[in-house]
């Protein structure tokens, strides 16, 4: 009996022990965990975090601007470039064929201007001596009608002594005569008045016509001068140059490869010229103003901190930019958090660290939201 008692009570007694490390433990876990949760809180009414971020870069795209063959390619993949290094170089054989045609145009438009030209001062020359002729005509034309007034007159005084026979029917003849060839004398001269006009007319329409010529081959002239711009320009478009410093992306081409204009070949992304994209939750903006400062965190070098500053929010949720985006209105409608592109940009552009990021490469954005 006694052996039956003792051994409920030795159960009892290590019993004890272990609940009592339970209580302990069970009571460690809620201090900490309590703990950890009251730090979140606090630390998520300063701070705004995500890890849906990017580091974005400038990319240029190496566009040829006339379609041709490849003749050189004098850059290689991830290699460092000066702004206006050349990079490729096409066959100009063609362009330059078109040069010497442009040329070859402008020389005859030029020529034929020049013989234009040279038609004016004759016309001018003509129409000066057709005026001369006018005038000498005019002043015969005053001398012929004093001659008429005086054929008249004598013609009246004879025809009055002819009545009274105070003189011979042959002196009444010759004044008849005389007046009649005063009068013939000045018609003639009227005449040749209208003739020498009508030259001049004809000689001022002549030159107005060549002056017309002439106009049309300046136009002509500034036509092919404009062409041949357009020939050189193109033939100077098939040495393809970098637009800025940086570092060439892969280049995937061969010598003697057509190239169309406007074709993507390749990209040079500058050096350094680089700022992050988050995309927080419409939720987390709340509190998110211009200015704030962020610590940026890249996963490539999680040892070291980026420091940034917010410098613009995007006009529309990430969604609204999408290629197709959704349309709430249609079908049954589920209530899903947006997210709105953050731009972040690095406050130390001294950093030698910015050197070593990459566009594309995920990070981790830590906004303060108690400064600015």
């Amino acid at each position: 009996m006694e052996n039956n008692q003792a051994q409920p009570q030795a159960a009892e007694e290590a019993k004890k022990p272990k609940s009592k490390r339970f209580a302990i433990v069970f009571a460690a876990l809620v201090i900490v965990g309590g703990t950890y949760g009251v730090i979140k809180y606090m630390h998520a009414q300063k701070h705004e975090e995500t890890d849906d971020a990017q580091v974005e870069s400038l990319i240029s795209p190496v566009i040829p601007r006339v379609s041709g063959y490849i003749k050189e390619i004098r850059v290689s993949d991830n290699q460092m470039v000066k702004k206006g290094d050349t990079l490729l170089i096409l066959d100009d054989r063609d362009l330059r064929v078109k040069v010497a045609e442009a040329e070859a145009a402008l020389a005859a438009a030029q020529s034929s201007a020049t013989v234009a030209g040279a038609g004016i001062p004759v016309a001018s020359a003509n129409i000066f001596s057709s005026e001369s002729n006018i005038n000498t005509v005019d002043a015969q034309i005053e001398a012929a009608k004093v001659n008429v007034w005086r054929a008249n007159q004598d013609f009246a005084r004879y025809e009055n002594l002819i009545k009274d026979h105070s003189i011979t029917q042959q002196q009444y003849e010759q004044a008849l005569a005389a007046k009649q060839t005063a009068e013939r004398q000045l018609d003639v001269l009227k005449a040749q008045k209208q003739s020498a006009s009508r030259a001049t007319a004809v000689v001022t329409q002549q030159r107005n016509v060549t002056s017309g010529q002439v106009s049309v081959a300046n136009a002509t002239i500034k036509q092919r001068e404009a062409e041949l711009q357009a020939a050189q320009l193109n033939l100077s478009y098939t040495i393809i140059i970098a637009a800025v410093d940086g570092q060439v992306s892969r280049v995937n081409l061969q010598p003697g490869q057509l190239l169309q204009a406007g074709q993507a070949l390749f990209n040079v992304v500058p050096e350094g010229a680089c700022w992050i994209v988050a995309n927080f939750k419409e939720t987390q903006l709340t509190k998110m103003r211009l200015g704030q400062k962020v610590i940026v965190k890249v996963d490539a070098f999680p040892d070291h901190e980026y420091e940034a500053k917010i410098t613009s929010f995007s006009p529309a949720t990430g969604a609204k930019f999408s290629l197709l985006p959704p349309d709430n209105a249609s079908g049954n409608f589920v209530k899903v958090v947006q997210r709105v592109p953050v731009k972040i940009e690095f406050s130390n552009p001294k950093d030698d660290k910015l050197k070593l990021l990459r566009a594309g490469m995920n990070v981790y954005v830590d906004v303060h939201l108690d400064s600015k």
